[in-house]
């Protein structure tokens, strides 16, 4: 593809020292960390401590301990989901919430393990904190939101929330796939006790990575159990972070780019923030002026992330997906994995087209981009 605008999915391209990192990994530091004590299984231990500082102050953490390796959001959202309920607790999560937040829930209100709501978004696109606060109970336990919608790109009211379960004493879990790296994060203001974020995205680190945030004292149920490379005298998981939650080989290749890719992102947030909501705001203003396109994003630059959802004429978002993949152009039509945010636009049955920039794109690239969807507007109104 000659223009990448599926940032949203994962990050294209990376940059040159994520690449780098990876191979140095495979290559000049081929051991496993924490296991042995040559220099190499050391340097690989070094390298892994790295990325987790520099996660640690990208997300304003704790203490570096806090930053627990996943292997990917997905997986960091399924500890945080499944580690938190037990039997008779009630969560409260969103309609807007991607399949990785609402399957795991479902799945534990299906077997009748735990009581969840779901809440609506207001007309505007954003979760109203009154009806989380409202949707408490004796018995919540967990708070789940997102930190910005993967279809919309809304950013959420989450520090609000976090006030909320804050003040009554429920545990509070931000899915932050859409909103690390693309928008400064700290979660201590946002009176977070989860954090889950993925490293192929606006983190602009490999595939098949990512992590947790867990607030110091809070204390989560294992998935797995097995070596860590601690305490391997007794054969009960150990209880210090993060060993406690990384059993298993960890990916160092994976981890070295993402400690590269977080290095990246960090020393230019500012600017990519700055960045890509022009990019976005000339793509909302140019879409806006195609005859037979429908926006759901929000119109205001700063109220949303690098994503603009749209639809063209009566198409559905595949077909018109699929014209511009044709024109050389990536997007992603369909429902993104979030059902019930298309359920909120009105578009579960065609889905919408979304358009995710980085930090890489260009405003040329956002006027081939409006030429060729004014294009493939005129033709299907002519054709229909």
């Amino acid at each position: 593809m000659s223009i990448y605008f599926d940032n949203a999915a994962t990050s294209s391209p990376k940059p040159p020292e994520v690449v780098e990192a990876v191979v140095q990994a495979l290559t000049r530091f081929n051991a496993n960390p924490g296991r042995s004590g040559h220099r190499a299984a050391i340097e690989a231990g070094r390298i892994v401590l790295d990325a987790r500082e520099r996660l640690q102050a990208l997300i304003g953490a704790e203490d570096p301990s806090c930053v627990i390796f996943a292997f990917n959001c997905t997986d960091a959202l399924n500890l945080a989901i499944k580690g938190t309920l037990r039997f008779g607790d009630h969560a409260i999560a969103t309609r807007l919430d991607h399949n990785s937040v609402l399957r795991p829930l479902s799945e534990l209100a299906a077997r009748g393990r735990i009581g969840l709501t779901l809440i609506d978004p207001r007309p505007d696109g954003f979760v109203d904190p009154a009806d989380v606060a409202a949707a408490v109970r004796a018995n919540t336990r967990l708070i789940v939101m997102p930190h910005a919608s993967n279809v919309t790109g809304a950013i959420q009211p989450v520090a609000a929330v976090g006030q909320i379960a804050r003040e009554r004493g429920v545990r509070y879990l931000i899915d932050g796939a859409q909103a690390l790296g693309a928008l400064p994060v700290n979660v201590r203001a946002l009176r977070c006790d989860l954090y889950a974020f993925p490293g192929h995205k606006s983190l602009l680190g490999p595939q098949g990575t990512g992590g947790l945030y867990i607030r110091p004292g809070v204390e989560l149920f294992t998935l797995r159990e097995g070596g860590t490379g601690s305490a391997s005298d007794s054969m009960l998981q150990p209880k210090e972070l993060p060993d406690r939650y990384e059993s298993g080989t960890l990916n160092l290749p994976g981890i070295a780019g993402l400690g590269a890719g977080c290095a990246h992102v960090a020393g230019r947030l500012s600017q990519i923030v700055s960045h890509e909501r022009e990019l976005t705001g000339a793509i909302r203003e140019g879409l806006s002026k195609i005859e037979g396109v429908e926006i759901y994003s929000p119109a205001e630059e700063a109220a949303c992330t690098g994503i603009v959802c749209f639809n063209v004429g009566d198409l559905s978002s595949s077909e018109a997906a699929d014209a511009l993949a044709r024109a050389g152009i990536a997007v992603r039509g369909g429902l993104h994995c979030a059902p019930g945010a298309h359920r909120f636009l009105g578009t579960l049955l065609r889905g919408a087209v979304r358009a995710s920039v980085s930090a890489a794109n260009t405003f040329e690239e956002v006027e081939a981009f409006l030429r060729t969807v004014r294009e493939i507007s005129v033709d299907s109104a002519a054709t229909g």
